[in-house]
C-alpha cells in the first residue's frame, strides 16, 4: 500500500558545504523552520550530526527522517559515499548506518548536486516541470537529472557530472584525468586562473580594478562585472560561452524540458545567463533548443538542504 508522510511532519537536511555543515527543518511543503550552522567537523562528524539533529528536534517536533548531502560521488543504492575529498575514509564507510543509530531516525544520503536539484525541481526554478536537468557552478561543477519525476542516477549512481564534458581536447588536465573539460574553465577558481592568465600577459587589462586585488575571486568578478568593468565583463562572457557549449550537449542529449543552473558563478545573473543561452542556442539542434528553458536556479545557498530533506520525505513513501 502506498502511504504519505503526515501532513504534521518535519524533516532536517544537512549540507556538507566546504568546511561548514549547514541544517535545516523543513515542513512537509518544503518550507523552513528551523536552521543551523557552523563550522565542519570532519574527524568527529558522527557525534555533529547526533548533536545538530537533536538541536533541530528541540525546534520542531515529529521529525520523520534525515538527509545528509554530501560533496562527493554517493551510491544510493547501497547508502555509501564512495568518495569525498571532505571525509576521512572511516567516516565515509560507516556514515549512514552510524547516523542512523546516533540520531534514531531514518537517515538518506545524496550527492549534494542531486540533492540540490531536487529542491529546486520540487519548490525552487524547476517547479512544473517534468523533465530537469541541474547545474551547479561552484568551486567544482556538478549536474543532476530528473527525468519524469525522478532523480535519474544511472548504473552506478554517479549520472550527470556535466563538469567532465571535454570542452577543449587540447586544454588543461582535469582533476579527473581528461583534459580540456568543462570544470577547466568555467568553475569558479579556474575562472580566476584564466583571468589571472589573461592580467599577466595583457597591459590592457591593468585598468580593471581586478588588477590591484592580487586575491580576487569569482564573486568579485561578478561584482565588478556588474558594475561595468569591462575586463571583468569580457572574462563573464566567455566563460558564459564555455557553460553554453556545455549545455548544448545537454539539450542534444536530452531533449531536457527545463535546465537550472545554480552555484557561485551565477551570481553574476543575467551578465552569465545571456551568453549561455546565446551560446547553447548556437550550438544545439534547434527543435531541441527552442523545447528548453535555461533558467537560474532559485533557491541559493537552501537549496541542497531543502531538496536533501525532501529527498528523506520522500524515501519514506511506501
Amino acid at each position: 500500500m502506498t502511504t504519505s508522510p503526515k501532513s504534521d511532519m518535519n524533516f532536517i537536511g544537512i549540507e556538507l558545504c566546504g568546511a561548514k555543515l549547514r541544517a535545516v527543518t523543513v515542513d512537509n511543503d518544503g518550507v523552513i523552520r528551523e536552521r543551523s550552522e557552523e563550522p565542519l567537523e570532519a574527524e568527529n562528524l558522527i557525534a555533529q550530526v547526533a548533536r545538530v539533529v537533536k538541536g533541530l528536534q528541540q525546534g520542531a517536533n515529529n521529525i520523520g527522517a534525515v538527509g545528509i548531502a554530501i560533496p562527493g560521488l554517493v551510491n544510493r543504492q547501497t547508502d555509501r559515499v564512495i568518495a569525498s575529498n571532505y571525509l576521512p575514509g572511516p567516516i565515509r564507510e560507516n556514515l549512514h548506518e552510524e547516523a542512523m543509530k546516533v540520531t534514531g531516525l531514518r537517515v538518506e544520503l545524496e550527492n549534494d548536486a542531486n540533492a540540490a536539484a531536487y529542491g529546486e525541481y520540487k519548490i525552487g526554478a524547476g517547479r512544473g516541470s517534468k523533465d530537469l536537468f541541474y547545474i551547479t557552478i561552484g568551486d567544482g561543477i556538478g549536474g543532476a537529472i530528473i527525468l519524469d519525476g525522478k532523480l535519474w542516477i544511472g548504473a552506478s549512481g554517479l549520472a550527470g557530472e556535466v563538469g567532465h564534458i571535454t570542452i577543449d581536447a587540447d586544454g588543461d588536465e582535469c582533476i579527473c584525468g581528461n583534459t580540456g573539460c568543462l570544470e577547466t574553465v568555467a568553475s569558479a577558481p579556474n575562472i580566476v586562473r584564466r583571468a589571472n592568465e589573461r592580467l599577466n600577459r595583457d597591459s590592457t587589462s591593468s585598468l580593471s580594478k581586478l588588477a590591484m586585488n592580487k586575491n580576487f575571486t569569482a564573486s568579485d568578478m561578478a561584482r565588478e562585472a556588474k558594475e561595468g568593468d569591462d575586463f571583468s565583463l569580457m572574462m563573464i562572457e566567455r566563460t558564459g560561452k564555455y557553460i553554453g557549449t556545455g549545455v548544448a550537449s545537454v539539450i542534444n542529449l536530452l531533449n531536457i524540458e527545463r535546465i537550472v543552473l545554480g552555484g557561485g558563478v551565477m551570481q553574476a545573473g543575467d551578465l552569465i545567463l545571456n551568453p549561455i543561452i546565446q551560446e547553447a542556442k548556437r550550438r544545439a539542434f534547434q527543435p531541441c533548443f527552442e523545447a528548453t528553458q535555461i533558467v537560474v536556479a532559485a533557491l541559493g545557498e537552501d537549496a541542497a538542504t531543502i531538496g536533501v530533506a525532501m529527498l528523506a520525505r520522500d524515501a519514506a513513501v511506501t
